[in-house]
């Protein structure tokens, strides 16, 4: 049990709601459990409460209701008076105090290493006030909370030890995340007729988070690509459990998306909430989704081995379905993110537009001139480094305004103009290559993954749903390279034919990061092993189509050399990256 589900429709009042909740005995059992197998230094204090040696399970070998029983007598008196009363069965404690404050110790920090979550169900409200009402009635319980476990942490220590505590931490103790949940009155025509399970499943209307938001996962890297077979699979699903699943209604660009969610894999789900817009229950009362993307199927659907890690599927009317199953190699954000950004430009492909790997942003210098640039590559070429030392550049810069940090699409408006669109309202962005302390000053809506790991990460909102979504003219177009090392200045290089342009785009070279299972210098096909690479023969032909018509039409495409990939260089390349781009930029007319 990694994920702990809190009801939020309880008011949180008493220590004996802990101790006598569902979920203080599995805890309380992985820890002896956990002790049993180390044998480590509570061995020996839960062998005190040994009622059978045959068995495997602590739940029947240890005597737990003798433990809770203790528990809860050290949340009233002193372990002298305890010792010394008759009404007690378990073993005295007055000479293993030491042993008891570890185990103490240890609970309160396997308590706190849990994701937490809390679910209050109520009904949706589009009006804004009635909806923040709702959510501090939500807050409320969750501080509640906080202050009984930390209430019952703090007098079971003071009833322990002949130590005062000198110093109280009043550290993060409750739910890290709140949802609340509803179910939606949907059409019968905007139903999915062989996704009937789905409606049986709590939806998501709001998320509150509870910073710091910190998760620590079984994975941190992700590897492969997603398969996509052009054949139905809703009729073969059958979700059991239906209480452990949750759905997130998401917008991805201007299309719509729900997200079926296992309760293990909700830290995941709880990233949606600052990289995507929540749809409203408008939306899907009304609307039919785009794709369905499930996250946790158990690994018996699979016919492949590989299918687990993920594979998407075409319905006979066009939505596509995405599954990935329930492994510890796919607990990482990223399988989250990518799924769901490769099944948007499937639909993109098929409309005929171009999905684009990258990053793309309006740059503003305080002399007036302004610039809207994309910058393309793969997980770690420099995208977002090199916007991040652009803005740092505040004698001339005015503004950067972000609208695609990682994926978007081109289109060609009605007079010839290519216009950008955006997927994302926030960043899953690596911790190691940012400006030092960026990320920490956003730490109040900052969500972090593995913070202590290579490949750290971080999810953090940016911009809102209406400036993602708006058509916004492209100036740029520039493939991010970050493996070449620069001997000069020029960071910038310019093609005027398209057949140039195609092949260094398309090459999709760059110096692995350690963002995936990748190591080195690496190629992917345009890029975006996430569609592009899936519908390659048709994404070809509109790739060929947009350049032409870009170098037909004044939008300048080339190659940018953020130099990320090099040793040494993961700060000063992109900074000489977005000094060119402001030369650039400055010697443009008004």
């Amino acid at each position: 049990m990694r994920s702990v589900i809190i009801n939020g429709e309880v008011s949180y009042s008493a220590i004996a709601q802990i101790i006598n909740s569902n979920v203080f005995e599995p805890i309380l059992s992985e820890l002896i459990s956990d002790s049993q197998e180390r044998k480590n230094s509570l061995h020996s204090f839960f062998e005190l409460f040994l009622k059978n040696t045959d068995e495997v399970d602590p739940v029947k070998k240890y005597d737990i209701s003798a433990i809770i029983q203790l528990l809860l007598a050290l949340t009233i008196n002193p372990i002298e008076k305890i010792d010394g009363s008759p009404y007690y069965n378990f073993p005295k404690m007055g000479n293993r105090k030491d042993q008891l404050v570890k185990f103490i110790e240890g609970l309160f920090n396997l308590w706190r290493n849990k994701h937490r979550f809390m679910y209050k169900t109520d009904k949706y409200t589009s009006e804004s006030f009635d909806r923040i009402f709702k959510q501090m009635l939500l807050v409320n319980t969750n501080s509640d909370l906080k202050n009984i476990v930390q209430s019952m942490y703090r007098q079971i220590l003071i009833n322990i030890s002949d130590n005062r505590l000198k110093i109280l931490r009043q550290v993060p103790s409750s739910a890290q995340v709140g949802f609340m949940i509803d179910k939606p009155e949907i059409k019968e025509s905007s139903k999915i007729k062989n996704a009937r399970w789905l409606y049986d499943m709590n939806f998501i209307w709001s998320i509150v988070f509870e910073p710091p938001v910190i998760f620590y996962t079984r994975s941190n890297t992700r590897k492969g690509l997603f398969k996509v077979y052009d054949q139905p699979v809703l009729d073969s699903i059958g979700l059991e459990n239906i209480e452990d699943w949750f759905v997130f209604p998401i917008h991805v660009a201007s299309k719509f998306f729900l997200v079926v969610v296992n309760k293990e894999y909700l830290c995941h789900a709880a990233g949606l909430g600052n990289l995507f817009e929540l749809a409203s229950f408008n939306t899907i009362e009304n609307q039919k989704p785009d794709a369905i993307y499930i996250y946790g199927m158990g690994k018996d659907f699979f016919k492949e081995k590989d299918d687990v890690n993920g594979v998407i599927y075409r319905e006979k009317d066009g939505m596509y379905v995405g599954i990935v199953g329930d492994d510890p190699s796919v607990d990482y954000f990223g399988y989250m993110k990518k799924m769901i950004l490769t099944l948007h430009n499937l639909i993109v492909i098929d409309e005929g537009r171009l999905p684009v790997h990258g990053a793309f942003a309006e740059i503003k210098l305080r002399d007036g001139k302004k610039a809207n640039i994309m910058l393309m590559g793969d997980s770690g070429a420099g995208k977002s480094e090199t916007l991040d030392a652009l803005n740092r550049l505040r004698d001339e810069v005015s503004e950067v305004n972000i609208l695609i940090d990682d994926m978007g699409s081109f289109d060609i408006d009605e007079d010839g103009t290519v216009v950008a669109y955006g997927t994302e309202t926030g960043a899953f962005v690596r911790l190691d290559d940012l400006q030092p302390g960026y990320a920490y000053s956003a730490m109040d809506r900052s969500i972090f993954m593995n913070p202590n790991e290579v490949n750290a990460r971080v999810i953090v909102p940016y911009s809102n749903y209406g400036d993602i979504i708006k058509p916004t003219k492209v100036d740029y177009f520039f493939y991010a390279n970050n493996y070449d090392r620069i001997e000069d200045s020029n960071a910038i290089h310019f093609f005027n034919e398209t057949d140039m342009a195609v092949e260094v785009f398309s090459k999709g070279a760059r110096m692995a990061k350690g963002t995936t299972s990748e190591k080195g210098l690496s190629y992917s096909y345009f890029a975006n092993p996430f569609g592009a690479i899936q519908r390659k023969e048709k994404h070809n032909e509109i790739a060929k189509k947009y350049m032409k018509h870009m170098i037909e039409n004044n939008v300048r495409i080339g190659e940018l050399k953020t130099q990320l990939g090099i040793d040494g260089f993961e700060q000063q390349g992109p900074m000489i990256a977005a000094k060119a781009l402001l030369k650039l930029i400055e010697e443009t007319e008004k």
